[in-house]
């Protein structure tokens, strides 16, 4: 799913004047409870700005890097690590890009500029119990944040993602917190995968409510993580999200959950639920399933069952949150149980919502294990029939 969709549009309202005025801020745990999703994601796509509106040619690896003309984009990064003795870990690091006007606009000051960029970075530690979450903001001037070059590089500050080689396609995160820090290389194992029809991914009947949307499901990952003042060296999957879009979500639509599995028989499954305020599901909703040998073919929300199978309610915030799942796709032969690596993996940013490792268990016969990440938003919101 558009992972927080344009999750970024508060920054153009709240905080867009802020950012043009100050370099980079450098975010711990605000203390307030952050905005919902349909406090963010409400009121018309702004004028100028490019839609989704029909299929193009995605051309690789210049796709990767940014789209100038849309309001909203985002890299999204999220993995399952463990070391050679099996301590296992979770991270995202992902970077938003919002652009405040259609096209640069000319400005005196060597600061102005018609972008903002978000980031945020979590570690989660399953032996430690652990669970570190940092977010920032900055402005793209003076080389404080940007997306762009070749080789690409994606930056807010000290926290980034570079291109290290095109074939096969890989680069190197980095980012660092006071309790947190990573190091690691990914390298793409799986081809590119468009989601939705030949690559945009429709999330409702209005025209333009859409977005570009690919994903690499299978990235190669090796480095290092730090966490509770010990260093380890990890080896293990990543995913990446790719998403660029100027619409927002429908009235009647108040977040989603989505679900970014890799199997151990090799095949992935990537499913968005939309929910609606009367908490039914949205018929919108949808997924992808990609093949062990990278080929994907669109699942349709008619075509996948999700049960919740318990609940979690953060002590920090008082959301209630489902915790497990059973998810079916019964003619691909899947039966699966996803259950948290930890339940504790909230993001109290200025969104906020659910985002963490999960474990996968086949339930029946030629259904398998793996491993995902799993976000939840729009829990806690008035009417959102949770």
């Amino acid at each position: 799913m558009g992972r927080l969709l344009p999750v970024i549009l508060v920054l153009a309202a709240l905080l867009g004047a802020l950012l043009l005025c100050i370099p980079v801020k450098r975010s711990t745990r605000p203390g307030g409870r952050g905005f919902s999703v349909t406090q963010v994601l409400g009121g018309p796509a702004g004028e100028g700005f490019s839609r989704a509106t029909s299929a193009r040619r995605f051309v690789f690896p210049p796709d990767h890097g940014g789209h100038p003309g849309f309001r909203t984009e985002w890299w999204y990064f999220t993995g399952n690590l463990e070391t050679k003795e099996g301590r296992r870990f979770g991270y995202q690091l992902t970077f938003f890009r919002l652009a405040l006007t259609p096209a640069p606009v000319a400005r005196q000051s060597r600061w102005g500029a018609n972008e903002v960029f978000m980031a945020h970075f979590a570690v989660t530690d399953v032996a430690g119990k652990r669970f570190s979450w940092r977010e920032r903001f900055g402005r793209a001037a003076l080389g404080l944040a940007g997306a762009g070059g070749k080789p690409l590089r994606v930056t807010l500050d000290d926290w980034s993602a570079t291109e290290s080689a095109e074939n096969p396609w890989s680069m190197r995160l980095a980012a660092a917190g006071e309790d947190a820090a990573i190091d690691l290389d990914v390298r793409s194992i799986k081809p590119v995968v468009l989601n939705g029809e030949k690559g945009v991914s429709r999330k409702g009947s209005a025209p333009g409510n859409a977005s570009y949307y690919y994903s690499l499901p299978r990235l190669a990952t090796s480095g290092t993580i730090r966490t509770g003042g010990e260093t380890f060296r990890v080896a293990g999957l990543s995913w990446l999200d790719r998403e660029w879009s100027t619409s927002a979500l429908e009235s009647d639509q108040v977040g989603w959950d989505w679900f970014a599995l890799q199997l151990d028989d090799g095949r992935d499954v990537m499913f968005y639920r939309l929910r609606r305020r009367d908490g039914s599901v949205d018929p919108w909703s949808g997924g992808t399933l990609v093949a062990a040998d990278g080929d994907g073919r669109h699942l349709g929300g008619d075509e996948v069952r999700v049960e919740a199978l318990g609940w979690w309610q953060s002590p920090e915030s008082g959301i209630r949150y489902p915790s497990r799942w059973r998810l079916l796709v019964p003619g691909e032969n899947l039966d699966l149980e996803i259950v948290p690596r930890l339940d504790r993996q909230e993001l109290l940013a200025s969104v906020r919502y659910w985002e963490g490792a999960v474990a996968v268990r086949g339930r029946g016969e030629g259904s398998p294990g793996g491993s995902g990440y799993v976000e939840l938003t729009g829990y806690g919101a008035e009417g959102a029939g949770n």
